[in-house]
């Protein structure tokens, strides 16, 4: 039987799952519930099949470690991309917000996060050697930094820094356009866009 304030063991469940998302919080979750609930069958299987196809098909790109639905992301692919011109970013919404600038006309490179002791996130549980060994090879003349300007952020710059400062390359990084402490994904295009435009040598933010 019964007895939790839900009328259906099938809709708290749901509730549950829905409230595992990040910012939603149960209110929320509840008005999800209930929405997908009042959908036809055929929304709802499309809808889940789209979350469940894009959780086991999906492809993280091979060379710069941004989603794709290849082994190479179309920007990777792209014989129009500077591939000597490297932004290095945090996450693929990074990726996202610089691209609506329509500014920067590179390729990046994916840390999948900042190095962070905190939280117990270290250089190995990033993506940091493949670009340390892409410039080893001398693949990139720039390297753009491109990290949310917070302590772990500039942490994580540092330290790449040191691992490439021995290659025959330029190290810069954006423009403190985005306030201390902002994340990329959270600016607006045109600040965003200017800070990549102003990018500055990485030795003078020092």
């Amino acid at each position: 039987m019964n007895t939790s304030q839900y009328p259906s063991v099938l809709l708290e469940n749901a509730v549950n799952e829905f409230a595992r998302l990040p910012g939603i919080g149960r209110k929320t979750a509840m008005r999800l519930a209930l929405f997908v609930l009042k959908e036809s069958k055929a929304d709802v299987a499309r809808f889940a099949d789209a979350i469940k196809t894009m959780r086991e098909e999906i492809h993280y790109c091979k060379s710069c470690f941004n989603i794709s639905d290849s082994d190479v992301c179309d920007i990777c692919a792209s014989a129009k991309r500077d591939h000597t011109l490297v932004c290095v970013v945090e996450s693929v919404r990074d990726v996202m917000a610089i691209e609506n600038t329509q500014q920067f006309k590179g390729i990046y490179h994916v840390l999948g996060g900042v190095i962070s002791p905190m939280d117990g996130i270290g250089p190995d549980d990033l993506t940091i050697q493949p670009l340390v060994e892409k410039a080893k090879a001398g693949e990139v003349k720039e390297v753009v930094f491109a990290l949310s300007a917070t302590m772990e952020g500039d942490t994580t710059n540092f330290y790449i820094y040191r691992k490439i400062a021995e290659y025959p390359l330029s190290v810069t990084t954006i423009a403190r356009g985005v306030a201390i402490g902002d994340e990329l994904e959270y600016a607006d295009e045109v600040t965003l866009g200017r800070s990549l435009v102003n990018r500055l040598p990485f030795e003078k933010s020092l």
